[in-house]
């Protein structure tokens, strides 16, 4: 847990100072963009996402567009308002977008957060059926002295690892005292980069009843 603890914490770190932007037009500015082959055609998409100046009680909608190059100009692909978390989702820790990256045609998109408890997953994207499928989905949940709860989702094959460590703290050192753990399949679940976060979703677990959210629909 100490590990995975002090990556999360330095990943939070991180947020401070990343997403500084170049202004465009259109009301928006550019977070961040990487361009790396999605549809394994052997031709680099760019993947940008944008800070819009749509304002919410969760703070700006951002919004991310898969462009391809078609004759030496970019053209949107594809595009979602709803697969980025917005501005202010972080609570106290802030801006819970971290960073974006493609790994063998796979999009990764990191986010994170919390105050007390700290949380961070990755949504990973892959392109099939004519559209981005989310294939994978990883969070973890935490506070030190208390527990670590982890979830590991490969929606392809429908495998959903669920694990939960209680830890407690003596003379300030942690240490962990139980483990539940358990594994179990959910098959069958679609869900695009376009719909992302448009709507409640959630997974009860068959042995120990944790209520694990996919999306809050926010």
């Amino acid at each position: 847990m100490k590990t995975i603890c002090y990556i999360l914490l330095t990943a939070y770190s991180l947020n401070c100072t990343f997403g500084q932007s170049t202004p465009i037009r259109n009301k928006a500015e550019i977070i961040t963009e990487i361009n790396g082959d999605l549809d394994l055609d052997g031709t680099d998409e760019k993947v940008i996402v944008y800070e819009t100046h749509e304002k919410t009680p969760l703070g700006n909608v951002r919004e991310i567009q898969i462009l391809k190059n078609t004759s030496g100009v970019w053209t949107t692909w594809r595009r979602s308002r709803s697969a980025i978390l917005k501005s202010e989702e972080g609570r106290m820790m802030g801006d819970p977008f971290h960073s974006i990256e493609i790994e063998n045609g796979i999009l990764k998109i990191y986010f994170s957060g919390g105050s007390n408890w700290k949380w961070s997953y990755t949504d990973s994207y892959r392109f099939q059926n004519n559209q981005f499928e989310l294939v994978e989905f990883t969070h973890v949940y935490f506070k030190l002295c208390e527990y670590l709860e982890s979830t590991d989702f490969n929606l392809t094959s429908g495998k959903l690892v669920s694990k939960k460590e209680y830890e407690r703290c003596i003379n300030e050192e942690p240490e962990t005292f139980r483990y539940e753990n358990e594994t179990f399949f959910k098959r069958g679940m679609v869900i695009t980069l376009e719909d992302r976060y448009e709507k409640e979703i959630k997974i009860v677990t068959p042995k120990y009843g944790r209520e694990i959210y996919l999306a809050s629909g926010n």
